[in-house]
């Protein structure tokens, strides 16, 4: 896989055309993602079955909008990117929230991360490609450094921040907008269930948030969290005051 390949084919030529069997809904509903191609190879299908194994459906659901929000984001930008790897790290991104790293003192981005590194590495995929998905998860919560990396990682966090937060809206058409949201509907109460989901996921290392936005999520949650200021750490540091 690479990233000059087009944005609606993959290697292995197994994608089912929006509206098909490729779980985008009905077609009349979103004939304004006509052109935006869902992944129905094999790696898709078992990256699939393992996050529905492993997230609830709130983050499987959001996963999902988090790949078409991300490919719709390609198109639009004229960027070549596999499908397969883009819809792999929107699928873990959130993996590392799940019960199963309740004791993981890492971010969570980072077990994601790991977590989808080693279920490409048990596919048979390249390191170079497990590394390109590695990294889109990695730095996905990292403001103003994913829109610098390959279209993999640019397109996973401008996914992500465009489900979350509407960041970009503007850049999506009404009709694509109506078209996933009739396709995948946001639960009533998806932005409060969704900060649950980031704080039971975090609560157990606050350390980890420091300076990315899910210290405000830690802020709204527990009363008690404090914020780093990294001026403080930089005026009372050991090596501020001599060796």
């Amino acid at each position: 896989m690479n990233d000059r390949q087009d944005y609606g084919m993959t290697r292995r030529h197994c994608l089912a055309a929006a509206g098909a069997g490729g779980g985008l809904g009905g077609s009349g509903a979103l004939a304004q993602l006509s052109d935006i191609k869902l992944p129905d190879s094999q790696l898709a299908r078992a990256a699939t079955q393992f996050v529905r194994d492993t997230e609830s459906d709130l983050l499987f659901q959001h996963s999902t909008r988090v790949y078409i929000w991300g490919a719709l984001a390609g198109k639009r930008k004229g960027l070549t990117f596999d499908p397969e790897l883009l819809y792999t790290a929107a699928m873990f991104h959130d993996v590392g929230l799940t019960s199963g790293y309740q004791n993981s003192r890492l971010r969570y981005e980072v077990d994601g991360a790991n977590a989808a590194r080693d279920f490409l590495r048990s596919q048979g995929i390249s390191e170079g490609d497990a590394e390109k998905v590695w990294l889109a998860i990695a730095v996905h919560t990292t403001p103003g450094i994913s829109p610098h990396m390959h279209p993999v990682a640019a397109l996973t966090a401008e996914g992500v921040m465009m489900d979350l937060a509407g960041v970009d809206y503007d850049e999506f058409s009404d009709a694509q907008r109506q078209a996933v949201a009739k396709a995948y509907p946001r639960p009533p109460e998806f932005a409060e269930d969704m900060l649950q989901t980031f704080y039971d996921g975090i609560k157990h290392r606050p350390e980890t948030t420091q300076a990315t936005g899910l210290a405000d999520v830690m802020a709204y949650k527990d009363p008690e969290f404090q914020r780093r200021d990294f001026t403080s750490l930089m005026r009372n540091s050991r090596v501020a005051h001599g060796p």
